[in-house]
């Protein structure tokens, strides 16, 4: 090798080990995160999302509301979820939201989160954890908060609640690296009837920068106002398992901890 090959090969040799520095930390050996989350407990979740997740070998989380009819009617139907490895997240007992804040005409006098104690919050949300417990035997799960909101008065009702979670969801749209996840309110994208190209491009997207990205579902085909075209998500779960090489498709809590075993690394 002469002068000039060898000065060119140190070179190359250096800018391969500088690149591979700057790379963020990989998701579980893989480019990106992907997490798919299902809320409010509603039949879809049960007659479409699960079946079609499983044809593919997917898993989900399924953010529960203790109270509703779907749970306590369809109870083997998301014990038999939970056994095939999805999660059952908790979305709390009642599902309050804050009805002092625009737009929030749907909100009850009976669930009105502005009307609770903080106390009354919590202890809800771990009721709807012993609940929770009963049907799928699992002592770690996460939380997503109803309507996004995060407080009661000026206090952030989550920090009672630190120890008996994996993490929280919020409802913020954001990607983030594994160093900048909050574990108390991880960022999402809610879909409300945006067509498959774009949930695909926020894939691509994170696979291009290395980060996590979260979905949050509704209805999907039907049962909720807001809902997803049932072929756009078949489209979605179907490009996911394709690029299931490089992306890490997960329940929330195993990509929580992940992230909580790194960030303290």
């Amino acid at each position: 090798m002469n002068l000039r090959l060898f000065i060119v090969a140190v070179l190359l040799l250096f800018i391969t080990s500088a690149a591979i520095a700057q790379t963020p930390t990989i998701w579980n050996n893989k480019q990106c995160a992907v997490v798919l989350t299902y809320d409010d407990a509603i039949d879809v979740d049960l007659d479409n999302v699960v079946p079609a997740l499983d044809s593919l070998g997917l898993k989900g989380t399924f953010y529960l509301i203790g109270s509703s009819p779907v749970v306590s009617k369809r109870i083997d139907e998301w014990r038999k979820a939970a056994k095939e490895g999805h999660e059952l997240g908790n979305h709390a007992l009642f599902h309050p939201c804050d009805g002092s804040l625009p737009n929030r005409s749907f909100v009850s006098p009976d669930n009105d989160l502005s009307k609770y104690t903080v106390s009354r919050a919590v202890a809800e949300i771990r009721v709807n954890n012993t609940l929770l417990n009963a049907i799928d035997g699992q002592t770690v799960r996460t939380f997503a908060y109803p309507c996004g909101d995060l407080k009661i008065g000026d206090t952030y009702f989550y920090n009672g609640l630190k120890n008996d979670f994996a993490g929280a969801r919020g409802v913020t749209p954001a990607m983030q690296t594994i160093t900048q996840v909050d574990l108390t309110n991880i960022d999402c994208y809610a879909i409300n009837g945006q067509d498959a190209d774009y949930m695909i491009s926020l894939v691509k997207q994170a696979m291009q920068t290395h980060t996590l990205l979260v979905f949050l579902f509704h209805g999907v085909g039907g049962g909720h106002s807001i809902n997803v075209d049932l072929n756009a998500h078949s489209k979605l779960l179907h490009f996911l398992k394709q690029n299931e090489r490089n992306i890490w498709i997960a329940p929330m809590v195993q990509v929580a901890e992940f992230i909580k075993a790194n960030q303290s690394k």
